[in-house]
């Protein structure tokens, strides 16, 4: 357990909350955490970045910023605790020595491991419209614009502590249709429901996350 994790966060800060106690959760739940002598260094960097939603390309400035911060403190690898920052992955790995975890690479893994061939994306529609998580072979349902305007103002509304329940009304409309639903925001992971037929993208960080840790081999309750 010498390995240090950087976690760039705060985008939102519930979300990077929420992502560190599920991770200590599950770090718990190996068993190989006997003593808090065994947690591995965790440094959290949380930012204050623009928004990341809309169809626009934002100012990268902060996530530069605070990369650099991280990178700083000699750190094994980094996980952004964000989906929409994950199009400008392969810029923002140019900016550091420390790997960052290619949260796409992770749902790719898990959507085709699950041999679905249909998936509908919920989140920022500069995710969906970019095609963050379109995959090859893979049939991506989208949400309709309405829809898509409806989980703008959803994403906002949790970020400012307001629960908006309207992304788990449209997955369950979608999962009927026969898509796989990848929540593809970590403010829906907050308010979306433990289904079968959801990717809940900031578990999948996890996961990658133990598997960096070599802690996958004994840790039985991740969800596939």
């Amino acid at each position: 357990m010498n390995k240090k994790i950087g976690i760039l966060g705060g985008i939102g800060p519930e979300a990077t909350g929420c992502f560190y106690l599920k991770l200590i959760k599950r770090l718990q739940e190996t068993g190989k955490v006997k003593k808090n002598t065994d947690y591995p260094q965790i440094i959290i960097n949380s930012i204050p970045a623009p928004d990341l939603v809309g169809d626009k390309k934002d100012d990268l400035k902060a996530y530069k910023k605070g990369l650099k911060e991280l990178d700083s403190f000699g750190i094994d690898f980094i996980v952004i605790v964000c989906n929409t920052i994950q199009l400008f992955h392969e810029q923002l790995s140019r900016e550091v020595k420390a790997p960052i975890i290619d949260l796409r690479k992770e749902v790719e893994a898990n959507v085709r491991k699950r041999k679905r061939k249909q998936v509908t994306v919920i989140s920022t529609e500069s995710t969906i419209k970019e095609g963050l998580f379109k995959f090859e072979g893979i049939k991506d349902l989208q949400i309709t614009k309405n829809e898509m305007a409806a989980v703008q103002k959803s994403i906002l509304d949790i970020n400012m502590g307001k629960k908006n329940f309207i992304a788990a009304e449209i997955g369950k409309k979608y999962i009927e249709k026969g898509s796989i639903i990848i929540s593809g925001c970590t403010e829906i992971s907050l308010v979306i429901p433990e289904d079968k037929n959801i990717i809940n993208t900031t578990d999948l960080l996890i996961e990658a996350v133990l598997r960096l840790l070599n802690f996958t081999h004994t840790c039985k309750n991740l969800k596939q």
